[in-house]
C-alpha cells in the first residue's frame, strides 16, 4: 500500500488580525513594484449639522490616507450672526474603524471652542513641516491674520473664525482635511491591509451642530448646505518573484485619539493621566490646547507666557523629561519645528517623532503612569475651562487602541 502523502501547510503570518503567507512579507520588493493610486470613494450630502454620516470604503489594496473635502455654502437670512471658534475647521469630527479596531482615529466631536477635524489639521502641520500657512490670509476674531491661521491657500472659509456681525448672504465654503491612516506614506507604517473579504473599513463623520458654529445676532436662520467628498490614497498589492502577493510589514496600527477633560481644570498646575496606556504601544506625540468660555463664547487660550506657565509631561513617580518654561517657550519651539505658528490658536505639542522616531518615541508599556502637565496662570479669567488633548500612537495588532 503506498504511503500517505502529508500536505505541508504554508507558514502564515498575521497582519492586523488577517493571516497571510509569511513569505509574502517583503518590503523591499513591495516598494519596488507597488503603484500608488488616488481615487474618489463616495459623495455624501451634508446632514444639516448634529448628525453622523457613515461611509463604508471599498476594500482593496493597502490604504494609507483618506482625504475628506467639504464643498458647500453658508446661507445667512434675515439679519446678522456670529461665528464661533469652531468655524470652519471644527465643522465636524471623524471616527475611523478598520479590521476589528474600533476608533483607530477618533478626533472627538467638535464643540463651539473648536476641535474635531481642526485637530487633524494641526497634526498635518506637525507631521509635514514643509507645509505652511504663512501668507495665507484669514480673519480670526475680526483681525486679518497671515500667520497661524492653519488655513490652506486653496480653500475658502466663507466667513472668518469668531467673526461678529456677519451680514445676510450666501458664503462659499471649500475645506479639505487629510486623515492619516498610515503614520507615514513613505514607509506605510500603520497602513491598512484590505485585500480580503474579512476587512472592515468605516469612516464616520460627526457633524457639529450648526448652533455651535453660528449663533447670536438678528438672523432668522443660518443654514449650511454642501457635500462631503471622500477620496483615498492606496497602494496596489503586486505579485512577487515567487508568484505570491507581496506586502510591506503591516504588523502595527496607527491611532489618533482626542480626549477632553473639563472637571477640575483651574489656575495653577493641572495634571492629567494620559488615557490608553499599555504594552506594545509607542507614543509619537501628544498635543492639544485649553479651551475657555461657556457655550458659544468658548475659545482656545493663545499659547503665551501671559496665559501659561510651565508645560511638561511626566511618568513614574515624578520623572519629568521635558519642561517648557512657559507658553511663549512652547510656541517658539513649535514654530521652529513646524514652520507654522500653531500657538496662535492655542496649541501645544510634546513631539517625540519629529526629529528621530526610533530614538525619541515613548514606550507606553515601560514608562508607567504617563501624565500631561499644563500650568495656567492667574491672568486669564476662567469660565468652564477644559483641556483638549490628542494622543498619536502606533501599536501592535492585537493591542487595544
Amino acid at each position: 500500500m503506498p504511503a500517505a502523502v502529508v500536505q505541508q501547510s504554508q507558514p502564515t503570518r498575521t497582519m492586523q488580525g488577517i493571516a497571510i503567507p509569511a513569505e509574502s512579507v517583503n518590503p523591499d520588493e513591495f516598494f519596488e513594484k507597488t503603484l500608488r493610486h488616488i481615487s474618489p470613494e463616495k459623495n455624501e450630502s451634508y446632514g444639516g449639522g448634529g448628525t453622523t454620516r457613515v461611509i463604508e470604503l471599498r476594500k482593496a489594496d493597502i490604504l494609507s490616507t483618506i482625504t475628506l473635502r467639504f464643498v458647500g455654502n453658508v446661507v445667512v437670512t434675515g439679519g446678522t450672526t456670529n461665528s464661533s471658534a469652531a468655524w470652519p475647521l471644527g465643522i465636524a469630527g471623524v471616527r475611523f474603524t478598520a479590521n476589528g479596531q474600533s476608533n483607530l482615529i477618533n478626533t472627538g466631536q467638535a464643540s463651539a471652542g473648536g476641535g474635531g477635524l481642526q485637530h487633524l489639521r494641526a497634526r498635518d502641520y506637525m507631521k509635514h513641516s514643509d507645509l505652511t500657512d504663512r501668507g495665507v490670509s484669514q480673519s480670526i476674531g475680526g483681525v486679518a491674520r497671515t500667520n497661524g491661521t492653519m488655513s490652506l491657500a486653496s480653500e475658502s472659509w466663507g466667513v472668518g473664525t469668531s467673526q461678529t456681525g456677519i451680514a445676510a448672504g450666501t458664503y462659499a465654503v471649500d475645506l479639505t482635511f487629510s486623515i492619516p491612516v498610515a503614520e507615514d506614506e513613505r514607509n506605510l507604517l500603520g497602513a491598512i491591509f484590505l485585500q480580503t473579504s474579512t476587512s472592515d473599513l468605516t469612516l464616520s463623520i460627526d457633524e457639529t451642530p450648526v448652533g455651535q458654529l453660528f449663533s447670536g445676532g438678528t438672523a432668522t436662520s443660518v443654514v449650511i448646505n454642501g457635500t462631503w467628498q471622500v477620496a483615498t490614497t492606496k497602494f496596489s498589492i503586486p505579485i512577487g518573484h515567487n508568484g505570491q502577493i507581496v506586502v510591506p510589514n503591516l504588523s502595527v496600527f496607527h491611532s489618533i485619539i482626542g480626549s477632553r477633560v473639563g472637571n477640575g481644570v483651574a489656575s495653577g498646575e493641572n495634571e492629567q493621566r494620559i488615557i490608553g496606556q499599555g504594552a506594545g504601544k509607542s507614543l509619537l506625540r501628544i498635543f492639544g490646547r485649553v479651551v475657555n468660555g461657556a457655550g458659544t463664547a468658548a475659545a482656545p487660550l493663545a499659547m503665551t507666557s501671559t496665559n501659561f506657565g510651565p508645560l511638561s509631561w511626566r511618568f513614574g513617580n515624578n520623572e519629568t523629561p521635558d519642561t517648557f518654561l512657559d507658553g511663549s517657550a512652547m510656541r517658539a519651539d513649535m514654530e521652529r519645528r513646524y514652520n507654522t505658528d500653531l500657538g496662535l490658536q492655542g496649541y501645544f505639542c510634546h513631539d517625540f517623532a519629529h526629529e528621530n522616531v526610533f530614538r525619541d518615541t515613548i514606550d507606553m508599556g515601560t514608562t508607567a503612569e504617563l501624565r500631561l502637565l499644563t500650568t495656567i496662570t492667574t491672568t486669564p479669567v476662567l469660565a468652564s475651562p477644559a483641556i483638549e488633548y490628542v494622543t498619536e500612537t502606533c501599536f501592535l495588532a492585537g493591542q487595544g487602541a
